[in-house]
């Protein structure tokens, strides 16, 4: 995640997360299609996790990209993954400051909800930015969703796509693109983690699910926008005065 910032809630239940979301072939590609068209040539990625992101959009032509991770086993993971990949830099990101920088986007894939001060994250990201450089967050849906499997993983909140389209122009970004994705993962989740209190794995049943759903899911998205999704993806841009 990032710089000198709590890590909340079981990093080894994280990184265990990581490992199935990148286990789910179909899912884990439809979520590097929608950040590549706003990558740039100089994207950095806050909170990298095991680098499955990375390694796809790098995999699809991506020619330069700065990775950065607080948890060190997963640090420890990049380094092995990418040192010697010139295409691969490395950064400390401090998201309580408003340091200056030149990227030409910013992605964070679920890592917003682990941060309790997520305004000063945002306006961080604004900084980071060169003017009309984009920052994209994937982020869980919806409080009513909330559970004990949240919690445990260090989620502090769920989003809609008013509150964080409200908190992107809050600290002055043009909002491109604000939506929910996934639609069925939204029953699926409630259901399984909310009111079974179940833990997602990698398995036969997330393999069907993967195989089976998630194609029309996505299908289904790229023509219609759901009000409703596991989870909301924003994009906004630095204006560029």
């Amino acid at each position: 995640m990032t710089s000198n910032r709590q890590i909340l809630g079981n990093s080894e239940l994280q990184s265990e997360v990581l490992e199935s979301n990148a286990a789910a072939e179909n899912y884990h590609a439809w979520l590097c299609s929608m950040a590549m068209p706003y990558l740039g040539d100089d994207p950095l990625e806050i909170g990298s996790g095991m680098g499955d992101y990375a390694a796809t959009w790098l995999e699809w032509g991506q020619r330069r990209i700065t990775l950065s991770e607080v948890e060190p086993t997963r640090l420890a993971h990049l380094h092995e993954t990418f040192d010697g990949d010139d295409r691969v830099q490395f950064a400390t990101v401090d998201l309580d400051a408003t340091e200056a920088g030149d990227y030409s986007s910013v992605v964070s894939f679920n890592v917003m909800e682990h941060i309790p001060d997520d305004v000063a994250a945002f306006s961080a990201a604004l900084h980071l930015l060169r003017p009309g450089g984009y920052f994209l967050t994937l982020a869980p849906a919806f409080p009513f969703a909330m559970s004990e499997f949240d919690r445990a993983i260090g989620h502090v909140r769920r989003y809609t796509t008013a509150n964080i389209g409200a908190k992107y122009r809050g600290v002055g970004f043009e909002v491109v693109e604000c939506r929910y994705v996934n639609a069925p993962g939204l029953l699926a989740w409630y259901v399984g983690m909310r009111l079974l209190k179940m833990t997602p794995k990698d398995g036969p049943t997330l393999k069907l699910w993967d195989a089976g759903v998630v194609p029309v899911a996505r299908a289904l998205e790229k023509r219609w926008t759901m009000p409703f999704g596991q989870s909301v993806l924003a994009v906004g841009r630095r204006p560029l005065r």
